[in-house]
């Protein structure tokens, strides 16, 4: 699955309208896609801390680190990911990734 599919399944999860996007933002002004959802800035939790957080907030994952990996666990499964040299990348993307698998059980 891409990355952008990936998204737009947690944006359905979480309720999120948008379309998606390319935009330069941030204090480089880097490239980045998202969804536009009409505020300042593109949506992105696998970018985003911020976004990322939300996204489990909302949709109740409880996330968990343990022997170099990440986790997010939902009422539906476990989902993992390598944390190597990014621990931080590695938890928002097992987020969005958990959130995208119950987005995709809305569309059931």
């Amino acid at each position: 699955m891409t990355d952008r599919e990936l998204l737009e399944l947690a944006a359905r999860a979480a309720g999120i309208v948008g379309t998606w996007s390319t935009g330069y933002q941030g204090h480089g002004g880097e490239e980045l896609d998202g969804l536009d959802t009409g505020s300042s800035f593109l949506w992105n939790p696998l970018v985003s801390d911020g976004d990322a957080l939300r996204l489990a907030v909302k949709l109740c994952i409880r996330i968990a680190h343990m022997n170099g990996f990440a986790y997010a666990l939902t009422g539906l499964r476990e989902f993992e990911e390598a944390e190597i040299a990014a621990p931080y990348a590695a938890t928002r993307r097992v987020i969005v990734r958990a959130a995208a698998e119950i987005g995709a059980r809305k569309e059931e």
